[in-house]
């Protein structure tokens, strides 16, 4: 049934002829080639499982286990094998993942911006990266990927306990590598989740309000989602929910609290109104190309080794951007007759975002249909979300970010390939994860904002807007022209 939808979904999107000739799978990767990888319960991928010292259980939950059957479960106690090669390959990624943020999403950002604002997204991406390491130093990391209970993990790793140090060894989820090599390449993750956000609110949010709302977002929104799909014993990782990288961790939950504090803090003065131009539409494609380039490390990285998996995840990638910025660039000519390069370049990343939840699950053709759907359906949400919600989404987080995350957690069950790894999902559980963390997202970023607004100004006053949050809220401007 999965292969007959499969198939139908490339001739659909693609129009093309051949169609059950492309859509037909590769033969599976010999295993005198790569040893073979199995896949925990919440679908990332660890090797072929070796002794690993386990952390402690909380009370009640059950032991960390992967899901495959032919995998041996770790014995309590036994010393970390560590591959070299493994680890080398997440530090890398790890590199790849936090140049995203910065300069890449910060870049990204600030080109499209307007010029008497272009530096205040440094200032805001800088401090929401070091607020968000700080809480998962503290709490965020622990409850993640402590054992804990479905919902949220365990005190276990509070203030990275037991990461480092001669006594660490390696975390269940990735037995190969050294838990601090995993607690870095996670903290990337939950660093480019929260400066996503804050795309949706540039312009006019104040820089003390950003140093606030980072951390607690990381610990009550980020933190509790990540356990409940990335480790072994979160609900919805015990129902098979297929998310290899981060469509429902990252861009879902990113993309909804994008809106909600959108619409919680209120428009810029002047939207719907005024023109607001980007300043520097270079720097934005400069910074697209760093996320384009930092997005193999995010999504092969993610197979927490270097092994045939990653290689899968890294070809994927490739496929759906290139997919979804030839199809955004259709549908603007078809609109308009041009393509805009900030278009094109937007098209290649909600390709991206579409296929990170599938990369580890399916071959190139499944990633060239994610990046046609989310390069048409994207366009459309971009297009037409501010203008039919009158939610001043700024940098459109929620119609790139949610609504790609969407569209690529729904599909990854129905185009993923048991050639590539086993499927341990389907549209209905996916379905039902995506729908629990987007109103989990919206319901606590409107909480958590509500709440800051008790105690402090969550935006700049009309003067301070007006003059621009470089000089109100730093003192500096990017360039004399800016002023």
């Amino acid at each position: 049934m999965r292969t007959t939808l499969r198939k139908g979904l490339v001739a659909l999107l693609l129009a093309a002829g051949s169609a059950s000739a492309m859509a037909q799978a590769g033969p599976p990767e010999p295993p005198s080639v790569e040893p073979p990888s199995h896949v925990d319960d919440a679908g990332r991928a660890a090797p072929e499982a070796v002794p690993v010292a386990t952390p402690a259980v909380a009370p009640g939950a059950e032991p960390v286990t992967p899901i495959a059957a032919s995998a041996p479960v770790a014995q309590p106690g036994a010393a970390a094998v560590i591959d070299g090669a493994d680890t080398a390959w997440v530090l890398m990624c790890t590199v790849l993942v936090l140049l995203m943020t910065m300069p890449g999403i910060l870049l990204f950002y600030s080109g499209m911006m307007r010029g008497k604002n272009g530096l205040s997204i440094a200032g805001h991406t800088i401090i929401a990266a070091a607020a968000t390491t700080m809480a998962w130093i503290v709490a965020g990391y622990s409850f993640a990927f402590g054992a804990g209970t479905p919902w949220v993990g365990d005190a276990s790793r509070l203030f990275a306990a037991g990461v480092v140090g001669q006594g660490a060894g390696a975390h269940p989820v990735a037995p190969t590598i050294p838990e601090a090599a995993f607690f870095m390449f996670e903290l990337a993750f939950a660093v480019i989740t929260v400066a996503l956000v804050l795309g949706a609110t540039v312009e006019r949010m104040r820089l003390a309000a950003t140093a606030v709302f980072a951390p607690l977002w990381t610990l009550v929104v980020y933190a509790p989602v990540a356990h409940w799909i990335w480790h072994p014993n979160g609900w919805l990782a015990s129902m098979g929910h297929m998310d290899f990288a981060g469509g429902t961790v990252v861009h879902i939950a990113s993309g909804m609290s994008g809106m909600a504090a959108a619409w919680s803090i209120g428009p810029r003065r002047g939207f719907g109104r005024e023109a607001m131009l980007p300043h520097n539409l270079l720097v934005t494609v400069i910074g697209g190309g760093l996320l384009w380039a930092g997005w193999f490390g995010f999504n092969a990285g993610s197979a927490l080794g270097a092994n045939a998996r990653s290689a899968d995840a890294l070809l994927a990638t490739q496929a759906a951007a290139c997919a979804g910025a030839l199809f955004w660039a259709g549908c603007e000519y078809l609109r308009r007759r041009q393509c805009s390069v900030l278009g094109t370049l937007s098209g290649a990343i909600a390709g991206l975002i579409a296929v990170t939840p599938a990369s580890g699950y399916v071959d190139a053709v499944g990633a060239v249909a994610l990046g046609v759907a989310a390069g048409t359906i994207c366009f459309f949400s971009v297009v037409h979300f501010k203008s039919v919600s009158g939610i001043d989404d700024s940098l459109d987080v929620f119609a790139l970010h949610g609504v790609g995350g969407f569209v690529g957690t729904l599909l990854t069950p129905v185009v993923a390939t048991t050639a590539v790894a086993p499927v341990p999902g389907n549209l209905f559980v996916n379905t039902i994860g995506a729908l629990s963390v987007s109103c989990y997202a919206v319901l606590a970023t409107l909480l958590l904002l509500k709440l800051m607004s008790f105690v402090m100004r969550l935006r700049v006053d009309e003067e301070a807007e007006s003059v621009g949050l470089d000089m109100s809220q730093h003192g500096e401007m990017l360039s004399p022209e800016s002023a």
